[in-house]
């Protein structure tokens, strides 16, 4: 089982030393890069690879949710900070759990659990399936069974041949982990299975489904490049 990459962020050194103690004693979590500097943080994340960010949302040089704001939908995030008032303004961005000061390490152990459960964890690129959270229970989705994914608000619908599952998750979030895939980005508000394809048209195309999908003008030479 591939390992959670992790990123631990805090301007205060005692909370570093906690987070990094409770990472190491969790077999799926694997510790890249702490600092007490967010700026380093930032440099370190675009220059290598890694998946979830323990952040602190209250730093003196960068704030947590401008930190957020940076970096983009290519991280998870679980926060960190003494002040609760700052939840909402967290959950706006790709926030699987929001930790508050001090953190116990059963607590801790929760949001390690649910980021385990927000990324698709494989072997290697010849898995052909990945498994989702939609109403409560864990549903395994092969990929070549799904038709395309659709944004809707702070949620996804991922619409297989049979059947439809509503996930909390972003549609930038899902583009990213299904690239090694026959996925692309079609619009703004749509993912499509490219095997699925039936027709292309000049604003649209029809998948074997016969459902038919909006093609965006920004995404339409990079559609009809792949297809080349």
């Amino acid at each position: 089982m591939k390992k959670i990459k992790c990123v631990i962020v805090d301007d205060e050194p005692l909370a570093i030393s906690l987070l990094e103690s409770y990472v190491s004693k969790i077999s799926f979590l694997e510790l890249v890069f702490s600092s007490e500097n967010p700026i380093l943080a930032l440099e370190y994340i675009q220059n290598n690879e890694s998946d979830l960010i323990f952040l602190d949302i209250q730093m003196p040089e960068l704030t947590g949710i401008n930190f957020m704001k940076i970096v983009g939908g290519k991280q998870k995030y679980v926060l960190t900070t003494a002040y609760s008032e700052y939840a909402l303004q967290g959950y706006e961005h790709n926030v699987v759990d929001y930790l508050l000061k001090p953190i116990s390490y059963d607590r801790f152990y929760k949001s390690a659990l649910k980021a385990q459960e927000r990324f698709i964890v494989r072997e290697d690129a010849a898995d052909t399936f990945f498994f989702v959270k939609s109403s409560g229970q864990q549903h395994r989705i092969n990929f070549e069974d799904i038709l395309y994914i659709e944004s809707i608000k702070d949620y996804v619908n991922i619409r297989t041949v049979n059947q439809e599952y509503i996930v909390l998750d972003t549609l930038k979030s899902l583009e990213l982990q299904l690239s090694e895939w026959s996925f692309t980005r079609i619009h703004k508000s749509f993912i499509i299975n490219m095997s699925k394809i039936k027709n292309i048209g000049v604003k649209k195309l029809i998948l074997s489904s016969e459902q038919e999908i909006p093609i965006g003008d920004s995404y339409r030479a990079n559609l009809l490049n792949k297809i080349k």
